[in-house]
This record gives structure tokens, C-alpha cells and sequence, in this order.
């Protein structure tokens, strides 16, 4: 029985809160306990992302939601790492694009959202940072709205869902009125884990197909070396299992999967399969490089 799940990205401009909304995010859907202690930006990891206070490489985490899991992957905010926000945008179904409430969207945004859009993604708008003062709302909305329709959007992209929501204070609204910072009594991320699980899709994919998986990222492992991370499009795979590397119908390897990892909160934890629509790394392979797809031997 394959378990529900959701892939979904974040994309916003450099400093309008997407790390500290994930870290409430892992926080609230119990991934964290309360009397943790926590980084203060949990998800920027990176030695060279601590000393410059910014996302570059894209982060996996994934909280469990209602007995959903949702893989969330943190996309760069800069120009500079364009090529790497299209290979992560490829893996999810739905994106969270945060905007700040007083600054709306930002250069870096239309370039990312323009991505999304061309993908057909249907991003879930988030006007971040609510209780900012000179915060404007419906304004940042409207600028929203023009920058979809400028850069190409479908009626039904163009027809998107809003949350108004505080990362810093840990809560999120479908209407303004609820903001506490409007009079209202919001106090938690629930309508944003609820909006997510009724409106992204289901990964596609068919579990039972032969075996798709295409790696969107590497990453290294002074134990067990180099590390594929990617969604598997199609079928099965766990560890032991042979496969084949292709590169554009081009065999370049074969070999044995080693480890199958999944993403829980910030750990990478071993699992004994995964299937069609999960997000994972593996180990095992030398000759992998971003873009090729592991299939069935």
C-alpha cells in the first residue's frame, strides 16, 4: 500500500524568511521536540551558507503531517545557483512561493517563479512576515497576481491559493481577519499543512512499473562515498538491488544500491525500500552524476 505524500518546494528571495518558516514547519508537526535545542536556521547547514547567511544548496527535509509525509525542498534564493533551483523543481508537485509583506516579490522571485510556472507547477502564495510593521498585504497580493500574468501564467495558475502567515511567531491564515496582528486569533501553521495536503497533488508515478530513478543532486559521504538524491518517477528500489545508470538511453554503469535513505525532519534515515514518488538518496554507485537515471538490470 503506498503511503500518501506530498513534494513541495520553497522559493523565496534572500531573507524573507524561508528558512525560519521551515524551522516552524519541523517544529510544529512535532519533528522537533518543544525543549530542543535548535540552530537557529536549521536548514542552512553549508559552512559557506553559515558565513554568507544564505541558502545555496538545496535542502531535503520532511515532516509528517495527518499521516502524510511531506518532503519539503529548500530551493537557493539567488540567480547565481539557477541551473540547481530547475533540477530541484523537477522533483516536487507543488511549490510554496514566500513573499514578504512589505517588500512583495523581489528580482530573484521572478526568476525562480518563472521556472515554476513553465513547469506547470501551481505555486501556493505566502505573504510572510504579516506582522511587520508597514506590512501591506493586499498590496504585495496584487503585485503578486502582475508578475504571474506577466510572466505567463495559466488561468489556473493565475487563480492561486494565498496563506498570510508569521514564520517568526509560527502562524498562518487563509484570510487576514484571523491574523493576530489584525484583531485575530490565528495561532499555529495548521492552515498551511492543511492548504498543502488539499491542493498539491500526489506524486505520479506507478510502483509496480519498472524501476525510474532520476537523480536531481549529489552529495558525498565519507562512508559510503558518492550519493545520488532524486525522486523515483517509477517502480521500486531498496538496498541490494542491481540496477543499471543511464544518461540519454546511453548505459554508462551498473552496480549494487547500497544504502536507501529517506528524509525525516534534518536526519536522512536508512529505509527498506521506497516506490514511486519518493524523494531519497542512495549509495552504492560510483558513476552517477545529476541528471542520469537509475533503472532496473
Amino acid at each position: 500500500m503506498s503511503r500518501a505524500l506530498r513534494n513541495i518546494a520553497i522559493i523565496a528571495h534572500v531573507d524573507h524568511g524561508k528558512t525560519t518558516l521551515v524551522d516552524q514547519l519541523l517544529r510544529q508537526s512535532g519533528t522537533f521536540r518543544l525543549n530542543q535545542k535548535m540552530d537557529e536556521r536549521v536548514m542552512d547547514n553549508n559552512d559557506l551558507e553559515k558565513e554568507r547567511g544564505i541558502t545555496i544548496l538545496a535542502k531535503n527535509t520532511a515532516v509528517e503531517y495527518n499521516g502524510t509525509h511531506i518532503n519539503i525542498v529548500d530551493t537557493p534564493g539567488h540567480a547565481d545557483f539557477g541551473g540547481e533551483v530547475e533540477r530541484v523543481l523537477g522533483m516536487v508537485n507543488g511549490v510554496l512561493l514566500l513573499v514578504d509583506a512589505v517588500e512583495g516579490p523581489m528580482p530573484q522571485t521572478r526568476f525562480v517563479t518563472k521556472k515554476a510556472l513553465a513547469l506547470g507547477l501551481k505555486p501556493i502564495v505566502v505573504i510572510n512576515k504579516i506582522d511587520r510593521p508597514g506590512a501591506r498585504p493586499d498590496w504585495v497580493l496584487n503585485q503578486t497576481f502582475d508578475l504571474f500574468d506577466k510572466l505567463g501564467a495559466n488561468d489556473e495558475q493565475l487563480d492561486f491559493h494565498v496563506i498570510y502567515a508569521s514564520g517568526l511567531n509560527g502562524w498562518a491564515c487563509l484570510d487576514l481577519k484571523d491574523a493576530p496582528s489584525h484583531g485575530g486569533s490565528a495561532s499555529d501553521m495548521k492552515p498551511l499543512f492543511e492548504t498543502v495536503l488539499k491542493h498539491v497533488p500526489t506524486p505520479p508515478g506507478d510502483p509496480d512499473a519498472p524501476l525510474q530513478l532520476q537523480l536531481a543532486a549529489l552529495d558525498y559521504s565519507t562512508f559510503t562515498g558518492r550519493l545520488g538524491i532524486g525522486r523515483v518517477l517509477n517502480g521500486r528500489i531498496k538496498p541490494g538491488q542491481q540496477v543499471v545508470v543511464m544518461n540519454h538511453d546511453k548505459q554508462i554503469s551498473s552496480g549494487r544500491i547500497n544504502q536507501v535513505l529517506g528524509f525525516q525532519g534534518l536526519e536522512r534515515i536508512p529505509v527498506e525500500s521506497a516506490e514511486a514518488g519518493d524523494i531519497i538518496i542512495i549509495s552504492g554507485l560510483d558513476e552517477i552524476g545529476i541528471g542520469v537515471t537509475i533503472c532496473d538490470r
